[in-house]
This record gives structure tokens, sequence and C-alpha cells, in this order.
């Protein structure tokens, strides 16, 4: 089971997990998502992202992003796109034509919500059950994914804690997504991020 942190703005927390002996496999930042106090604005984004991030993936975190947002970071040290609120077809249009991996957002609250999967199978990489909390830490019921197969590659996001009893997703999820878990007062905190990777990486040891 892999490891996504979403939601980092400031270069210590960055610098911080790409050097940690058990990095995450992707770091997420919130492109044009003003609601969230994890916003970033571009110009220091554009900084903030310029460096050597070793073997993880950048993901920009977009919600129903138009053609401005998109052309403003094509060419962004991103990997991946994670869109929100972005149709089957309009996913397909931005995957060929930025060149970027796809992490199709779902938000869950009900068995149809997880069935809109089978309309991003083909096109995304990677497809994100999370809640419908958006900028807030709200759960779901996980055993909604219970149905979902295993050849689609599958990421958690949802009120998970940095001290959650992680082995309990690895039968759910292959990638756990947490933001809000690793946050003190607002903000990221290193020592919740230290205990959350070594758990993750106890997890995969185990498994």
């Amino acid at each position: 089971m892999d490891a996504k942190i979403c939601g980092v703005k400031d270069s210590n927390t960055l610098n911080y997990i790409i050097a940690h002996k058990f990095s995450p496999k992707f770091v997420g930042f919130i492109v044009n998502y003003l609601k969230s106090k994890r916003y970033i604005e571009f110009y220091k984004l554009k900084k903030l992202i310029n460096i050597e991030k070793k073997k993880i993936n950048f993901v920009a975190v977009l919600v129903n992003p138009d053609e401005d947002i998109l052309e403003k970071i094509k060419n962004l040290n991103f990997d991946y796109y994670q869109l929100y609120d972005v149709t089957a077809d309009k996913t397909k249009l931005i995957k060929e034509k930025y060149n970027k991996k796809i992490i199709s957002a779902l938000t869950i609250e009900n068995k149809n919500d997880v069935e809109r999967y089978k309309s991003y199978e083909s096109i995304s990489d990677i497809i994100l059950f999370d809640s419908k909390g958006y900028e807030k830490s709200v759960g779901f019921d996980h055993e909604l994914l219970n149905d979902v197969p295993n050849t689609i590659i599958k990421m958690l996001a949802g009120n998970i804690q940095y001290d959650d009893k992680l082995d309990k997703y690895s039968e759910i999820t292959d990638i756990v997504d947490i933001s809000g878990g690793l946050e003190t007062s607002g903000k990221k905190d290193i020592s919740k991020i230290n205990i959350f990777l070594e758990n993750i990486n106890k997890v995969k040891n185990e498994n």
C-alpha cells in the first residue's frame, strides 16, 4: 500500500517529505480550489515544486478546471492531474492534450456514486474514492468499495488519520490519501507526517 500526502503548501514540509526515508509515492498540491485553506497561488506553486523530487510523483489537484488554469500549469513539474467534477469525456481530452497521468476523483455517499468508476476505468490511471467533504475531512462507508475489482488501482481519502491502524485499509485500497489528518491547527505537522510514513512502511513490510 502506497501513500499520498495532499495539501502541501510550504517548502519546509515538502523538503521534509522528500528527504524522509519512507517518502510517499505521491504529494498533492491544491491548484485551483480557492475554498480550501490548502490552496496555493500560482506564483508560489511554481516556485515550490521547481525542485528535485526524487521518486515522488507530484499531483495537481484540480476541481472542474478550465482551459486557462490547464494552460497555465502545463509546463510545471507535475506527473498526475487529480480531477474532481470532470466528465469522462473531458478527462480523456485533458489526458491526451496535456500528456499527464490521471487520478479521477469520485465523491462517495452511496453505491451509485461508487459505480461511476466504470465511466473512467478505461481512461484514468487511478480512481480516487473520496468523501463529499472536498476541503473538509469527512468519512464514508468504505464497505461500499467491496465490489470494485482489483484490476482498478484505487486511492482512498476522507477522514483518514495519521495514527489510524492503517493495515485495515490495505484490503480496500492500493493508495491512502491523507491531508487534514496530518495537520495541527490547520498546518501540516512534521511529527504526524513522520508517524504516518513510519506506519505506512510497517504495513508494506507486513504485506
